[in-house]
């Protein structure tokens, strides 16, 4: 089976954005350990082939804890990864639109150079538009906007052109996702799922690692356990959001 794992920060603050810097390097540890095989987004997404336990790391956001606590053990135990930045917020903070959210610490991210080094590290950067913006809320001409200009940005701050995106809060909507599709080869959601046959390849699903951060939760890999947790999880998120959208069916 394929899955990609998606981690924001890795800090102690128990945060709903955030692993525990001991979880994460289990994490490392056990996808080192040969019962997974780990590639870059891309790799993974090449073939059709879903009998393999194969995944993906991610990290959205582009926060400082990724290069100062994430890639010192992802590096010491070979693992590729992808980070997914926010040009109009680099150097800066997490203050989304000016806001701060009160269940999430505020942290800074990374610099041009601190991006420029991880990516000469091995990392992988792909898109997450240029402020942090929710796609599902915008109209057509703000869509481009937000997804030309991350690009621009980045290609021209760090030498990169992002043939990946990330939605942020997972937000999208079919013109979003075709706008998405026209730009890059992959785009990757919220939705908490394995990756099946036959994917959208710009509506990829992920799974949450702050869903599994507690001891053995990941180590429990294609165990009935593993699958009841992401199960859980998953009618858990469905119940939210339809509350959320006013429990209309």
């Amino acid at each position: 089976m394929r899955a990609i794992l998606t981690y924001h920060s890795i800090d102690d603050s128990g945060s709903p954005i955030s692993v525990s810097p001991a979880a994460f390097r289990a994490h490392c540890a056990f996808l080192a350990s040969g019962r997974v095989r780990v590639v870059g987004l891309a790799e993974l997404m090449q073939g059709d082939d879903v009998t393999g336990d194969t995944v993906a790391i991610t990290f959205d956001d582009g926060f400082e804890n990724t290069a100062s606590m994430a890639w010192p053990p992802l590096a010491d135990h070979g693992l590729a990864a992808t980070v997914f930045v926010v040009p109009g917020h680099v150097g800066g903070f997490n203050d989304w639109g000016g806001r701060r959210t009160a269940s999430v610490p505020h942290l800074p991210l990374m610099s041009w150079e601190g991006l420029g080094r991880l990516a000469e590290a091995g990392a992988t950067l792909g898109a997450h538009t240029t402020t942090h913006a929710n796609l599902a809320s915008l109209g057509a001409n703000e869509v481009a906007d937000e997804l030309d200009s991350c690009v621009t940005a980045m290609r021209e701050r760090s030498g990169v052109a992002p043939s990946t995106f990330a939605y942020p809060y997972g937000g999208t909507s079919p013109m979003a996702a075709a706008a998405v599709r026209s730009r890059f080869t992959l785009g990757v959601t919220t939705e908490l799922r394995l990756v099946g046959r036959d994917e959208d390849a710009a509506l990829l699903p992920r799974l949450d690692m702050y869903y599994f951060r507690g001891p053995g939760a990941l180590e429990s890999w294609g165990e009935p356990g593993f699958f009841a947790r992401l199960w859980t999880r998953r009618i858990g998120r469905q119940a939210r959001a339809w509350l959320q959208a006013g429990g209309v069916a």
